[in-house]
């Protein structure tokens, strides 16, 4: 099991309660302590309580931050990040640029993407995905 970025999508349903992300999450603590966000997931977070004005919700994200890793972008990740989406343009296949900055920050780090989306994130070469919305560890 290599390193996991964990995109948004996982981390909200962590929030909500969800079994199986849940438990996804518990196997990977147990062999690596901590969970890793990317900096692009930890602003949709904010932002999204921030905008609907969850302070309780909000404490508990700070929580769950102060106790993982907020991983930051670079000047190499957003380079893999413009060069992913200079392919996909060119094929006609753009995805979101938030997207594309947490899956050059997961490649740039060597990290296995955990994301549910795995169809819109599958179009990027080079990049490791799982679902642990959808599969066990």
């Amino acid at each position: 099991m290599n390193r996991a970025l964990i995109d948004t999508d996982i981390l909200s349903y962590y929030f909500k309660g969800d079994a199986i992300v849940v438990a996804n999450f518990q196997k990977y603590l147990a062999k690596y302590e901590v969970l890793e966000i990317s900096l692009i997931t930890y602003y949709e977070i904010m932002s999204g309580l921030l905008y609907k004005n969850a302070l309780k919700q909000l404490e508990i994200f700070n929580d769950f931050v102060s106790e993982n890793i907020v991983i930051a972008a670079t000047e190499e990740s957003c380079k893999i990040s413009s060069e992913i989406y200079s392919k996909l343009r060119n094929n006609g296949e753009l995805i979101d640029d938030i997207d594309l900055l947490i899956a050059g920050i997961a490649i740039e780090n060597e990290m296995t993407l955990v994301t549910n989306n795995t169809n819109h994130f599958g179009r990027i070469s080079g990049l490791n995905l799982e679902n642990w919305k959808m599969q066990s560890l």
